[in-house]
């Protein structure tokens, strides 16, 4: 807590799904938030059902535009730099595919340019993806693993991680630190993002219409969002206590939360609405990889990261948000400070 009280802290994303829990954690801990994102792509959406806008400097604009960005760190003068800013769909990559790899690769080069020649910047942590990684072997990812990327997302995501590495020397120069962190599927409430499982089972379920499920024997490494922003948090404190932290982290849960996207839909209904039935999409759609998994076990040991939330309890937590989300602003950050708080408790047990 005291490491962040009165932080600058400069976070792109923060009108997203994760960005608005990380958003909230941030402001939990006391520091200072200015947020730079586009507006919110859905109706409804986290960012505006916690009513995060009048707690933080909230700057609406592109990552691709590399003056505003440059200008939005000149004017808030961050001592930390936090980078989700997104195209985070895999199909929507596919269809559009020079958008995504100029917002991915691009954006985050004007980001870490803009860090590099503004003073002030000491820490930068740039969030990534689990996809990063060539196919391979069917086992968990490894750090040093081979980056790639077969679909124009995976491949942006990659590439930003390029980016990063060709960076990080130049910003050593300059004194300030540089990480990347790699986290596998995030679940947890107030995603409404296409083509998401969750979302999708949500809007199944409000709509009284069956879910339909595109890739239903896939394996992911499912991990509640609470547990990643707690990851991202640590990642940025041992960062500013060792040099040695300026290299790419995976976070991603242990083995048994490995799950097929068929499970995590019967577990996550039987939470949330137990009546809508699940079917398979038969329709034509592009390729996904049918395993991803990620070796955290560097992020366990010398972090001292771990998850809170095993898999029933990370589907239950999100059902909980979900069925709260009419419940009203207060209520709904309290519960969402709530499950950022049970993560909490676990990450002080496991500091080294």
């Amino acid at each position: 807590m005291s490491f962040w009280h009165e932080r600058r802290v400069f976070l792109t994303g923060h009108t997203g799904f994760k960005g608005s829990w990380l958003a909230l954690l941030l402001l939990e801990r006391g520091a200072h938030v200015a947020g730079y994102a586009l507006a919110p792509e859905s109706r409804p959406n986290a960012y505006d059902l916690l009513a995060l806008e009048g707690d933080l400097e909230s700057m609406l604009a592109d990552v691709r535009d590399a003056s505003r960005l440059r200008t939005a760190i000149e004017d808030t003068k961050p001592q930390i730099v936090i980078h989700l800013a997104a195209q985070a769909f895999v199909r929507r990559g596919y269809r559009e595919p020079l958008a995504t790899f100029t917002t991915n690769v691009i954006g985050t080069a004007n980001l870490l340019e803009a860090v590099r020649v503004v003073p002030g910047v000491e820490l930068v942590l740039v969030v990534t993806s689990d996809k990063v990684y060539a196919p391979g072997p069917r086992r968990a990812m490894r750090e040093d693993d081979p980056l790639g990327g077969v679909d124009p997302y995976s491949a942006s995501k990659a590439a930003a991680e390029i980016v990063a590495a060709g960076y990080r020397a130049r910003l050593t120069e300059r004194g300030i630190r540089l990480a990347t962190a790699r986290a596998g599927n995030v679940i947890g409430g107030g995603d409404w993002g296409e083509d998401r499982l969750i979302p999708d089972l949500v809007r199944a379920a409000d709509g009284a219409t069956a879910a339909r499920l595109r890739y239903p024997q896939a394996t992911r490494p499912w991990q509640h969002v609470a547990d990643v922003a707690h990851g991202y948090l640590r990642l940025v404190e041992a960062l500013a206590a060792d040099s040695a932290i300026a290299r790419a982290w995976n976070f991603g849960p242990e083995s048994e939360a490995e799950a097929t996207v068929t499970s995590i839909a019967h577990r996550f209904l039987a939470h949330y609405s137990p009546r809508t039935g699940i079917e398979s999409d038969l329709g034509p759609t592009p390729p996904e990889a049918d395993y991803l998994a990620l070796d955290a076990s560097a992020a366990r040991r010398e972090l001292g990261w771990r998850n809170r939330y095993d898999l029933e309890a990370g589907v239950a937590a999100t059902a909980d948000w979900y069925a709260a989300r009419g419940s009203g602003p207060r209520a709904l950050r309290a519960l969402t400070l709530e499950q950022l708080q049970a993560a909490s408790i676990a990450q002080a047990a496991g500091l080294p």
